[in-house]
């Protein structure tokens, strides 16, 4: 179902009208009301009045995440403080957090877009939605539970952890929708086993997993598992939170982005250029209509592509590929450019292992090692030394077919990597780069 059939179905003509006159309005706001961007347009010699079209959109400097921390904590708001509703911020785990405001009418505009993306993702008034993102600070499990209200679906605000507990509401209250991460959704699936719970018993139709990139296989090992089907959606606290984009039930065919709130663009990573619909490169959001937060051309440091082709659910705005990595998630092992999703996508092919896996990589003298350990699924695990070797030799080579790179592969027993109750992580590298 279409939430809201009048946007979301725009013609391109009508709906890049929309975009130039909010980026507009925008520009004008982020130029008198953050010092930021008044020296950054200042420094490239341009103002807002310059921007004739959207073409000139790519004459503006860009925004990073060290622009947010180097403005911490308010200083990139455009409003003032007591205009401000809602704070936000990121973990801050890999340095300074990245604080994000919302006026009231941001509030509105993030649950009309969520109510969007759940609807896209097949839930519906009536449905009761187990949101089992994290809330706080995280924008995740807030931007989802505003969404499913506006949405007119009932809501168990269960947030991360307790997973027991959580597989037992499950059977007790019959929720239809699960929205989580999707190593978390893995992670239900064999908490519910261990508790004797079978997920083809439970009332779940479909689900909306985002926060970390996970692969094709990951979704097919995920639906078998939960007996659901499986979407993505995407988003960011800087840019709004999730609900920038979502894949529909019908094609699960990229990710609709709303293109009357946020104008993407694609660009070479290294030069700046941005790139024509289809090619892959560093995805780039322009907020349209945020007023306390607007964000002018911020790097995400996603990798995606952009489709501008009419999808058959009816929606007409550009859908962008699933993100297949991050540009600072990108692992250099001897020259050899490595994402953990294509690793993840190796592994997912052999049948004896299971979607639990970590990559630690080294370096020993100037040479760089990975390793990467995988659990062995419960029927697959043998005492038979011989065979287990046989098989991490298999994978190994397949890594070094696939992509170009030697591995050392680790099995180790079931349940042995440590379950995230928000996003995974999938590397640790300890070089000292």
């Amino acid at each position: 179902m279409i939430y809201n059939i009048e946007f979301e179905t725009l013609p391109r003509e009508a709906l890049e009208a929309i975009q130039f006159r909010r980026l507009k309005t925008v520009l004008e706001r982020a130029y008198a009301m953050v010092p930021f961007y008044r020296r950054k347009f200042q420094e490239a010699g341009i103002t807002p009045a310059d921007v004739k079209t959207l073409n000139d959109l790519q004459r503006l400097p860009f925004t990073t995440k060290k622009d947010l921390r180097d403005n911490y904590p308010f200083g990139m708001f455009a409003v003032p403080m007591d205009n401000v509703v809602r704070i936000h911020a990121s973990s801050g785990t890999t340095g300074q957090p990245t604080v994000v405001g919302y006026t009231a009418r941001d509030i509105a505009s993030w649950s009309e877009l969520m109510a969007r993306a759940l609807s896209a993702g097949g839930a519906g008034r009536g449905d009761i939605i187990h949101n089992a993102y994290g809330y706080g600070l995280f924008t995740g499990g807030l931007g989802i539970h505003y969404g499913a209200e506006r949405l007119g679906a009932s809501v168990i605000p269960i947030s991360g952890g307790n997973t027991r507990r959580q597989v037992l509401i499950m059977k007790d209250f019959g929720p239809t929708i699960l929205t989580c991460t999707p190593s978390y959704a893995l992670h239900l699936a064999e908490v519910a086993q261990e508790a004797a719970i079978d997920f083809k018993e439970l009332r779940f139709r479909a689900g909306i997993f985002g926060a970390e990139p996970w692969s094709e296989r990951m979704r097919e090992e995920i639906e078998r598992k939960l007996h659901l089907s499986a979407v993505d959606i995407y988003g960011l606290s800087e840019v709004m939170g999730p609900g920038v984009s979502v894949e529909c039930q019908e094609a699960k065919k990229g990710l609709h982005v709303f293109e009357d709130h946020f104008i993407p663009e694609i660009i070479n990573p290294e030069t700046g250029e941005v790139l024509p619909y289809g090619e892959t490169g560093e995805l780039v959001f322009t907020s349209i209509t945020k007023e306390a937060f607007p964000v002018i051309r911020y790097r995400t440091r996603d990798i995606s592509a952009l489709n501008p082709e009419p999808c058959i659910c009816g929606r007409t705005h550009v859908r962008m590929n699933r993100i297949s990595g991050r540009t600072d998630d990108m692992l250099i092992i001897r020259g050899v450019n490595v994402f953990p999703s294509q690793i993840e996508s190796v592994l997912m092919e052999i049948e004896e292992v299971e979607p639990h896996y970590q990559l630690m990589v080294d370096r020993v003298g100037n040479l760089d090692s990975l390793t990467v350990m995988v659990e062995v699924g419960e029927h697959a695990f043998s005492d038979e030394v011989r065979i287990l070797q046989e098989l991490e030799k298999k994978i190994a080579k397949n890594i070094k077919e696939f992509l170009g790179v030697s591995a050392k592969v680790k099995l180790v027993e079931p349940k042995t990597i440590a379950r995230s109750e928000g996003k995974a992580q999938r590397v640790i590298d300890n070089r000292k780069l």
